[in-house]
């Protein structure tokens, strides 16, 4: 495998918090329980694509979980997202800067607009009707007639 993909492999995480593990553990004990153990081991991305990769897969993830994703919602996570990883320090070992990660998220943002928006259902019989995510999951789920 070529070491340009092992190193985006070994970095996209970086030392990023597993929030949803942490949190759930400090309910769940009578003490503070220490952050480092709920930290990816690194390394931080040391170079742009590896942090762009961490970015779109934190944000991939986190727009699949949401029940009703539009525009506005996708826009406040994406940019939540990238914020929390910059104050994070993820960025702080790669020399991206405010303007790229402006682009970036204005990017993934029209990029997953495009994937999560509603599309038009063309019926036999002339009427037009959008089509939610709920409903196109459960056309996948019904017998072929």
């Amino acid at each position: 495998m070529p070491k340009e993909i092992i190193d985006i492999a070994e970095q996209h995480h970086g030392t990023s918090l597993l929030k949803y593990f942490y949190f759930k553990a400090n309910e769940q004990s009578q003490q503070k329980v220490p952050e480092s153990q709920f930290r990816y081991p690194g390394p931080k991305a040391q170079f742009k694509e590896s942090a762009i990769v961490g970015i779109a897969d934190c944000i991939e993830a986190a727009v699949r979980s949401m029940t009703k994703p539009t525009p506005d919602k996708i826009e406040q996570l994406v940019k939540k997202i990238i914020r929390e990883r910059l104050e994070d320090g993820q960025f702080d070992e790669c020399d991206l800067t405010l303007k790229e990660l402006d682009l970036i998220a204005k990017s993934i943002c029209e990029t997953l607009q495009g994937t999560f928006h509603s599309r038009i259902e063309y019926q036999r019989k002339g009427r037009i009707k959008a089509r939610t995510k709920e409903e196109k999951n459960d056309l996948h789920h019904r017998p072929i007639r």
